[in-house]
C-alpha cells in the first residue's frame, strides 16, 4: 500500500490535490487549521447569515475546476448558474454600458458584442475593434518584449477611455485584484486569451447557486475521507523538518509528528514561508514573492426586503467605491445583495459601519428602487491575493521544490494565471500528478 501524503492546508489547492491522489489510491492526511475547508474561499456563518467570506464568480474557462466538481458527482446546474457572456456596467453619473455576446464562435462573439454594445459611441467601438485582435494575440513573450502594466497595454492597442473604464479595467481588477496601472499585462493577456479566444463557452459566467463550501471544499473533503484519506479540521501544522537529504519529512502538529515521503504545502505563501524555515532556499523564494505585497478583497452584504431583486444576477458599477453587485437570490437568499470591492483603495480606511453606509448610498443612487437595507455585514480578506505586478512571474515558485518530496500548491505558484480559484485547483492537480509520476502510478483519464 502507498504511504500517505501529508497535505497542509484545506483550501481549493489542497482539496484538489487530495481528491486527485485518493482517486488514484494514494491515501492522504489533510491538515486544515480552520474548522471548515475552503481557505480564502469558504463559507462562514455569522449572526443569522450563512455567506461566503467573499463573493466569487467562476467562468467557463475554469476547466480544471469544472472537471473536479463533476468528478465529485455534483451536476453543474445544481451548484452553478451558467450565463452566456453578458455584462452590464452602471454609473450614477454616466450612461449604462451593456454588452451581450451572440451565439458565435470565439473570439467573433466578443467582436460582435462590442459592435452591438449599448452606451458606447460608434467611433469608440471602431477604435476598440481595430486594436482588439492584436490585443488578444499579445503575449509579452517576445525576445525583446518587456512586461508592462495593463493600462500601458490597453493604451498601446488603442482602447478608448469609455471601454477601458466600463470593461477592461473592471475585468482586470476582478481577475488580477490589482489596479490596472500596476497590474501585470502578461497575466491579463493570458486571462483574455483563455476567456475570449478559445471557445464560446469559455467566457460564460458561472454564479454559485450554493455557498462556496458546498460547491467544492465540503464535497472534496468528504470524497477524500470516503476514499481512504483523512481530513483533520482544526489541526494546525506547527513545523516541518527533514530527516535526511532524501529521507522522510516530518510534519509536527499539536497532536503528533507525521512522517511522510511527500508533503504538499497548500497554505498561503506567507504561511508557507513561516512553515518552511528549515528549508531556506524554498523559504527565500517565497520571501521574494511575499515582498511584492498583497491585495485585499472586501465583500459588503446588504439585506433588503425579500422581494428586492436586480435585473440580472450580476451588475458592474463604475464611478463608485462598489465594483460589482450580485443578487444572492441565485443562492437561495432573496433580498441579499453582495457588493464586491477588489484591490487597495480609500475604502480600506473606513470602518465597517461607514463602508456599509457608503456602499448602500451608492446603490440607492444607481438602483432607485432600493430603500435602506435592513442589515449589513462586511467581510474583509485583507490578504486575498499576491500583488500581480509586471515581472511578478519571475517570483512565482513552481510546484516542485529543491527538497525531494516537498511540494508547493496554491494560486500563487507558477500557473500562468492570476490568483484565482482555477489557479489554485490547477496547482493542486499538478502537485498530485507529479507525485503520482514519481510513484510510477498511471494517471487516469478525467
Amino acid at each position: 500500500m502507498q504511504d500517505a501524503v501529508v497535505i497542509i492546508g484545506g483550501g481549493w489547492a489542497g482539496i484538489a490535490a487530495g481528491v486527485e491522489l485518493t482517486r488514484h489510491g494514494v491515501p492522504v492526511t489533510l491538515l486544515e487549521s480552520a474548522r471548515q475547508p475552503g481557505g480564502r474561499a469558504r463559507t462562514v456563518e455569522t449572526r443569522d447569515l450563512t455567506v461566503d467570506n467573499g463573493q466569487h464568480l467562476l467562468i467557463g474557462a475554469y476547466h480544471a475546476t469544472l472537471q473536479l466538481i463533476d468528478r465529485l458527482g455534483l451536476p453543474e446546474r445544481e451548484v452553478l448558474l451558467r450565463l452566456p457572456l453578458g455584462l452590464e456596467v452602471r454609473s450614477p453619473a454616466a450612461a449604462t454600458v451593456q454588452l451581450k455576446a451572440p451565439a458565435l464562435p470565439a473570439p467573433l462573439h466578443l467582436l460582435v458584442a462590442l459592435l452591438r454594445a449599448r452606451g458606447i459611441r460608434w467611433d469608440d467601438k471602431f477604435r476598440a475593434l481595430r486594436g482588439l485582435p492584436r490585443l488578444m494575440r499579445w503575449s509579452g513573450q517576445g525576445a525583446h518584449e518587456e512586461d508592462i502594466s495593463v493600462s500601458q497595454l490597453l493604451e498601446r492597442f488603442g482602447q478608448p477611455p469609455v471601454l477601458v473604464q466600463a470593461l477592461w479595467e473592471p475585468l482586470c481588477i476582478a481577475a488580477l485584484n490589482v489596479d490596472p496601472a500596476q497590474a501585470c499585462a502578461r497575466t491579463f493577456a493570458r486571462v483574455l486569451h483563455e476567456s475570449f479566444a478559445t471557445t464560446r463557452a469559455a467566457s460564460d459566467l458561472l454564479v454559485p447557486r450554493r455557498p462556496l463550501g458546498d460547491v467544492l471544499p465540503g464535497p472534496g473533503a468528504h470524497y477524500i475521507a470516503a476514499h481512504g484519506g483523512e481530513v483533520r479540521l482544526g489541526e494546525r501544522a506547527l513545523g516541518l523538518e527533514a530527516a535526511g537529504p532524501t529521507g522522510t519529512l516530518t510534519v509536527r502538529t499539536e497532536r503528533e509528528a507525521l512522517d511522510a515521503h511527500d508533503v504538499v504545502v497548500a497554505t498561503s505563501p506567507i504561511a508557507a514561508e513561516r512553515l518552511l524555515g528549515n528549508f531556506p532556499q524554498t523559504a527565500e523564494a517565497l520571501s521574494r514573492l511575499n515582498a511584492l505585497g498583497d491585495e485585499p478583497i472586501v465583500t459588503v452584504y446588504l439585506q433588503y426586503a425579500e422581494d428586492t431583486r436586480l435585473d440580472t444576477p450580476m451588475i458592474g458599477l463604475r464611478d463608485t467605491v462598489a465594483q460589482w453587485v450580485f443578487d444572492r437570490r441565485v443562492a437561495g437568499q432573496p433580498g441579499l445583495l453582495a457588493v464586491v470591492i477588489s484591490a487597495q483603495g480609500a475604502h480600506m480606511d473606513l470602518d465597517n459601519t461607514a463602508l456599509a453606509s457608503a456602499v448602500a448610498a451608492e446603490l440607492a443612487r444607481v438602483f432607485t428602487h432600493l430603500g435602506p437595507p435592513r442589515d449589513s455585514l462586511v467581510i474583509r480578506e485583507k490578504r486575498a491575493t499576491f500583488r500581480c505586478l509586471p515581472g511578478s512571474d519571475a517570483h512565482r515558485p513552481g510546484n516542485r521544490t529543491v527538497r525531494h518530496g516537498l511540494w508547493l500548491a496554491g494560486d500563487y505558484t507558477d500557473t500562468g494565471l492570476p490568483a484565482t480559484l482555477e489557479g489554485a485547483v490547477r496547482s493542486g492537480l499538478e502537485c498530485a500528478h507529479a507525485i503520482l509520476k514519481r510513484r510510477n502510478i498511471e494517471i487516469k483519464a478525467c
